[in-house]
């Protein structure tokens, strides 16, 4: 499965783009290697696929086989520890959803703007 520079964070990298923004992407030095990276700010962008990492899992965990619901879970789990330890660091966090991103790309790119604004 594809990881990195996805349809997804395409988008969202020409929102940035036009915004004038500067990040880095997969930046590997951080926990989860967040798909966005706002230094200055010590924001973080994660965007997640609404499969892989379980958006309402559980309305529909019922459905899947055990091999399904075990990786997604540990997805799951490895968000949250990802997250809990970028906050104990002091960076500022958010996840967008893929299908937040497919419906309306303007509302995503305020909620990181605020973030940012928040951060200076």
């Amino acid at each position: 499965m594809k990881g990195t520079n996805t349809s997804l964070e395409r988008k969202l990298s020409s929102a940035f783009h036009r915004r004038g923004w500067r990040y880095r992407r997969n930046y590997k030095p951080l926990p989860g290697k967040p798909d966005f990276v706002f230094t200055k700010a010590r924001v973080v962008v994660f965007v997640d696929g609404d499969f892989w990492h379980g958006w309402r899992y559980p309305l529909w965990k019922h459905k899947l086989s055990d091999y399904w619901r075990a990786k997604i879970e540990r997805n799951r789990a490895r968000d949250r520890r990802n997250f809990a330890t970028l906050r104990r660091r002091g960076w500022l966090v958010i996840r967008i959803w893929g299908h937040e991103v497919d419906r309306d790309l303007d509302a995503c790119v305020a909620r990181v703007a605020a973030l940012l604004e928040r951060a200076r």
